[in-house]
């Protein structure tokens, strides 16, 4: 598999890990996720990403699911793998262990203790030293890290940084730091910008100059939809397929509880086997779960009245 480039396009779902009842990693549902998220239409897959409860496994079992993904998806799409740590050490590690296994690229998130822009920038470049030549992804997610980083600093760490080939948009509200990206003038040359939150804001970023999304749905083939249609101009198709899922989208978005609505969802769609969050993680209350199954049965209406 060849390395990211900036011209990563289309959908690049993160990938949950699936947890056996007793906390284990379960390989078997691994293989299922990959085929089903492949079936769907995914570009490309991200490992290890926040949604995938990276900070709850060990190095060990981090490389042990890469693996497993890598080997499953076989060359067929571009892996990229979050390699975010405490320390540079690590981050090391794992990038050398991921790249070996095949994967396309790394993303990159900001500690949380980063306060100036200089920091911002000085530790991006710290960070570009341990991972070497590879291809990475700069993640921007202030809601999760914290951090916040203006388009001049992304704008500095790009211009330093030649192997930072994608922008992980995951501000909010963002979408005009997506076109101010897009200015020439302010970014000295284009890299891919591929976007997150749920896919929630999908048909108003592509639309600012998106190239797709890279974030996790329980039906990421709404997302592909959408970014397919959007391609070939029929925003009011791509439109009316995100409205018939936005309010499922929605409500998987909540804070502290996303992750738990997903891996339900996925499981009752058969993709896992159990609907686990390791521990730190706690099942969905029976009124959650009695909501989630009104929103997706509303939501298979809407979809057999668009035909």
């Amino acid at each position: 598999m060849s390395g990211l480039t900036a011209g990563a396009n289309g959908v690049y779902v993160i990938a949950v890990t699936p947890f056996s009842g007793d906390g284990s990693i379960d390989m078997k549902s691994v293989d299922r996720m990959v085929d089903f998220y492949l079936e769907a239409g995914a570009t490309g897959l991200t490992a290890l990403g926040m949604m995938g409860e990276a900070p709850k496994l060990t190095i060990e079992e981090s490389q042990a699911v890469v693996r497993r993904i890598i080997a499953r998806v076989s060359g067929r799409v571009p892996i990229v793998v979050g390699v975010s740590s405490p320390g540079f050490a690590q981050m090391h590690t794992l990038t050398k262990l991921v790249m070996d296994e095949g994967a396309a690229g790394v993303m990159i998130a900001p500690p949380s203790s980063l306060r100036t822009d200089d920091q911002i920038v000085s530790y991006f470049g710290q960070a570009a030293e341990f991972v070497g030549g590879v291809p990475w992804v700069l993640q921007d997610f202030p809601l999760a890290t914290g951090v916040q980083i203006s388009v001049s600093t992304i704008s500095r760490i790009v211009a330093d940084n030649p192997n930072c080939v994608c922008l992980k948009h995951e501000d909010w509200p963002g979408l005009d730091k997506i076109g101010a990206l897009r200015d020439t003038e302010k970014l000295n040359r284009r890299i891919a910008i591929l976007c997150g939150n749920g896919g929630i804001y999908l048909p108003e970023e592509m639309g600012r100059g998106a190239d797709g999304a890279m974030t996790g749905f329980a039906y990421p083939e709404m997302m592909v939809s959408v970014v397919k249609h959007h391609s070939k101009g029929e925003m009011d198709r791509a439109r009316d397929l995100f409205d018939a899922y936005l309010p499922l989208a929605r409500f998987e978005q909540q804070p502290g509880l996303g992750l738990a609505v997903r891996k339900y969802v996925l499981a009752k769609r058969g993709v896992i086997a159990e609907p686990t969050l390791r521990r730190p993680g706690a099942p969905l209350s029976a009124s959650t779960r009695q909501d989630i199954e009104v929103l997706v049965a509303r939501q298979e209406h809407r979809l057999r009245e668009l035909g």
